[in-house]
């Protein structure tokens, strides 16, 4: 394949950051060329009856979408439809922009095919992410939503609040992100009686609306049984609509290859094929310990078309890349989608 053999190996010369930007810029830049996204979109959907998922209201064209942390300032989501994604998860966003951690925050563990990011919500905040979204498009977005780094968790709900109400007539549905690694004591809000307040607040707000939007809880693959069973319980109390699974990980045991080089950066949360096993049993857990009681957005080392199965077999209804997109390259979708077509009844 031309993207591994010839340009991923170049795009690697350089920082991680800085290709991410790169890439950005070149996917802004393909809108402004007639006819690429048209050529773009035959060269890689996979449209078919069989693909299509309802979930909590909304019909997707097929499972695959692209995780938040790709397009964080919903810049790209239309581009990125083009490459045969039904849904695209921008942020997170916060109410305020903020310049996240500082660099160099973003690594690649290119044997063990992973990536090590403290990125730390950096993003333009509310009101630009608003602006962008404003603008015709037909992609189905997902907004990932988060607190100001500066914000302290007793006042954290306010944030969340500002993120729902802001985004509400933008987005189709919210993700609430209370375990990404990479921000200062985050993880206290993952405590149940503060996760349920957060969730219990904003599904209060839902209920005012005209037409309610889905909410949904991104987990850590970092949780134990105990801690798994908890979300059942707070989704079960708060009656959101699903779970994306799983977050980034603290831990480093499943890196096999490049142990010293990950020990040498330091903090931040780990993805990609180290990630795949442990996300797709929190997967299974969820599935089997609730009955299947709600839906499931799977994420986590996903890189082949069989990593995607894997997944949807385990309890997936959806599933999203990110580390692998950057791997393999821009018809991960595509594969993927055909592999499912195969597979489904």
């Amino acid at each position: 394949m031309i993207y591994k053999s010839l340009i991923r190996p170049v795009l690697f010369l350089f920082d991680a950051e800085t290709i991410h930007h790169t890439v950005v810029r070149w996917l802004k830049l393909s809108m402004y060329v007639p006819g690429l996204l048209s050529l773009i979109r035959f060269l890689t959907k996979v449209d078919h009856p069989k693909l299509e998922r309802e979930l909590f209201g909304i019909r997707f064209k097929n499972p695959v979408g692209i995780a938040a942390g790709f397009d964080k300032n919903a810049e790209v989501f239309h581009p990125l439809s083009a490459f045969g994604f039904s849904h695209i998860e921008i942020g997170t966003v916060t109410p305020l922009g903020q310049p996240g951690n500082k660099r160099p925050r973003l690594f690649r563990l290119i044997k063990d095919r992973g990536i090590i990011n403290r990125m730390g919500f950096n993003n333009k905040g509310l009101a630009a992410a608003v602006q962008r979204l404003n603008q015709k498009h037909h992609t189905i977005i997902g907004g990932n939503i988060g607190k100001n780094t500066a914000t302290p968790n007793q006042l954290a709900i306010h944030d969340y609040e500002k993120t729902f109400e802001g985004l509400f007539d933008v987005v189709d549905y919210f993700v609430v992100n209370v375990s990404c690694p990479n921000i200062s004591d985050l993880h206290e809000l993952q405590d149940q009686e503060a996760l349920t307040a957060i969730l219990s607040r904003l599904q209060e707000m839902n209920q005012t609306k005209a037409r309610r939007k889905p909410i949904l809880l991104k987990v850590s693959p970092d949780l134990n049984e105990g801690q798994l069973d908890e979300v059942i319980e707070i989704v079960s109390q708060t009656k959101i609509d699903g779970v994306v699974a799983t977050n980034t990980s603290i831990t480093r045991h499943t890196i096999k290859l490049e142990k010293d080089k990950a020990i040498a950066i330091g903090n931040g949360g780990l993805s990609g094929m180290p990630l795949r096993d442990r996300s797709t049993e929190v997967i299974r857990y969820l599935a089997q310990k609730s009955g299947k009681a709600f839906p499931i957005i799977g994420v986590g080392g996903i890189f082949t078309p069989e990593d995607a199965l894997e997944k949807i077999k385990a309890g997936a209804d959806l599933v999203q890349v990110y580390t692998g997109f950057i791997y393999e390259g821009p018809l991960i979708a595509r594969r993927i989608n055909k592999l499912l077509l195969k597979n489904v009844d």
